[in-house]
């Protein structure tokens, strides 16, 4: 029995305008993410990982954008979804963890000097 995936990706791309054109950032992306599954996302300083998770929360930096693609995330659409929706989601049932999370985590300054 194979279970549906988590989270889904189909065809995602993102750009960014340039004067000479658009500029591929991510580039047909296809992932899945069943629950209960790790995936780490590893490449390259600007190879798109960061934009990747940033494109699942739909927080792409503009004038980026996601040119193509769907994310499905427990069955919906999440490019379909409206803004008050996609809040609700965020931190509450899908977040990222930014690359140097030591730097974004709250944390007391009396245990700041134990990490």
């Amino acid at each position: 029995m194979t279970s549906q995936p988590l989270l889904s990706i189909r065809d995602l791309t993102i750009r960014f305008p340039t004067e000479r054109g658009f500029a591929t950032a991510v580039n047909h992306l296809d992932l899945d993410l069943t629950a209960g599954q790790v995936l780490g996302l590893v490449g390259e300083s600007g190879c798109g990982k960061s934009l990747t998770s940033l494109a699942i929360l739909r927080l792409v930096p503009a004038p980026g954008d996601i040119a193509s693609g769907r994310i499905h995330f427990e069955g919906q659409d999440l490019l379909t979804l409206s803004e008050s929706q996609m809040r609700d989601l965020r931190g509450s049932r899908i977040a990222m963890i930014p690359q140097d999370p030591l730097t974004s985590l709250n944390r007391s300054e009396e245990h700041t000097s134990e990490l």
